[in-house]
């Protein structure tokens, strides 16, 4: 099979174009050296065997020599060259020309450089697939133009049903499992990564030793709770119900993950509508694809037949993963919002230029009412404290929009747009 196009192409060509070198990072195997490959010019394979040892000898003695090459040149598995970085980091500053390098590697192993890459080597973060991307959105409906046209939106009918959006989570967004011909093996590639985190990589991360069990824990409880507000007391109170491990070190092993791009908690968004003490400020518990979640649950397709409330917050967490993916293409980043009266936005979409969208997220056709509810009375409150505060107004929501795992898409007369997962894009 060819290469599938990926969002991440619009932004490594923009790094390129703007950075002496790039550094691609994420989690194991979301397709950062794929997506390399297809922009550099030249490889450098650290990995390999049959020109390994003499790689590294030049890396360790002459790492210089290694950068001639035709541009972009791409370093895979820089990790295991270091002095491969500081070798760049100069040779873009005697240069001073943009596009030159492009580093990738495994998230399993981290690196101490003696110098940082700043204004030299830019960093950019891939994600597992996009429904948009593994062809399961159809696309009509582009978030860029909702934004930039909003009137001219017409309605949209999604292509992907329930059973379809429950096996993409329990599937995950892993490009690999696209080369299998069979639907029933490509769940398997979730449970291997999973396995293959809590047994070798959560100790290969920083070569220190960790419990597989312990880790095995942590990430069930995650997924028990992922999307909600859930504090880490909690999670360590879960997992030492089963586990004799210290607070110092279920820290540890969270940082851990956290390098490991498993964990990537969500952020709260924090404008001046409420008193400080009134809004959540917590981060909102999440993991990286869903697909982890249900592999550390040990989880098949069919439970979710009856049991929609555990579904449900998976595909909110599906939402993310897709809502990060199309967002790191609009210059853009994604929080929540939250307060302890209630009222809430599942997901902010925030833009570089200070345009955002408002979302709730709702699996259900019977949950959309309440879900427009709360978006309206968030934009009603802004609205007050605009009165109330005319000195500092806060811009009102550019975008309403109740993301579903329904068929049809569609604006109502309250102004909020409910649109199918399964129809966006970038």
């Amino acid at each position: 099979m060819g290469y599938r196009k990926r969002l991440a192409d619009t932004v490594l060509e923009e790094k390129l174009e703007t950075f002496g070198a790039t550094l691609i990072t994420g989690p194991k195997g979301c397709g950062k050296t794929t997506t390399a490959k297809q922009r550099a010019a030249s490889i450098i394979e650290f990995q390999d065997e049959d020109n390994r040892e003499n790689y590294l000898s030049v890396a360790n003695t002459q790492p210089s020599r290694l950068l001639i090459g035709d541009n972009p040149r791409l370093f895979d598995e820089w990790q295991d060259a270091p002095k491969i970085w500081g070798a760049i980091r100069k040779s873009v500053d005697d240069r001073q020309e943009t596009g030159l390098y492009i580093l990738t590697g495994s998230t399993s192993q981290t690196v101490s450089t003696p110098h940082t890459g700043t204004l030299r080597i830019s960093t950019m973060k891939m994600y597992p697939m996009s429904l948009y991307e593994s062809g399961e959105s159809n696309g009509t409906v582009s978030l860029r133009t909702l934004f930039d046209t909003p009137e001219q939106f017409e309605g949209c009918k999604s292509d992907l049903d329930i059973d379809g959006i429950i096996y993409a989570i329990c599937r995950g967004g892993w490009p690999s499992t696209f080369n299998i011909k069979s639907e029933k093996s490509r769940l398997k590639v979730a449970k291997d990564f999973f396995e293959q985190t809590v047994n070798v990589d959560i100790s290969n991360v920083d070569n220190i030793k960790r419990n597989p069990i312990w880790t095995e824990n942590i990430l069930k409880s995650y997924a028990r709770n992922i999307c909600t507000l859930a504090e880490d007391k909690t999670i360590y109170k879960d997992v030492r119900a089963t586990t004799e491990i210290s607070e110092s070190t279920f820290f540890d092993y969270i940082s851990a993950l956290e390098k490991l791009f498993i964990i990537e908690d969500i952020d709260a968004w924090c404008p001046a509508i409420r008193s400080k003490t009134a809004i959540r400020a917590s981060k909102k518990k999440n993991l990286i694809d869903p697909s982890i979640a249900v592999a550390a649950m040990h989880l098949k397709p069919e439970y979710f037949n009856t049991d929609f409330k555990t579904l449900g917050f998976l595909f909110e967490s599906l939402c993310f993963r897709d809502l990060k993916v199309y967002s790191s293409v609009l210059d853009g980043r994604m929080s929540y919002y939250r307060d302890r009266y209630g009222l809430e936005a599942d997901a902010v979409l925030h833009l570089g230029n200070g345009r955002y969208a408002i979302m709730e997220i709702k699996l259900g056709s019977s949950e959309i009412d309440d879900g427009a509810k709360h978006l309206l009375e968030i934009e009603k409150l802004i609205k007050k404290h605009n009165k109330e505060e005319t000195q500092v107004p806060l811009r009102l929501p550019d975008l309403k929009i109740v993301i579903t795992g329904t068929e049809y898409g569609y604006k109502r007369d309250d102004g909020v747009f409910v649109i199918p997962l399964a129809c966006l894009k970038d």
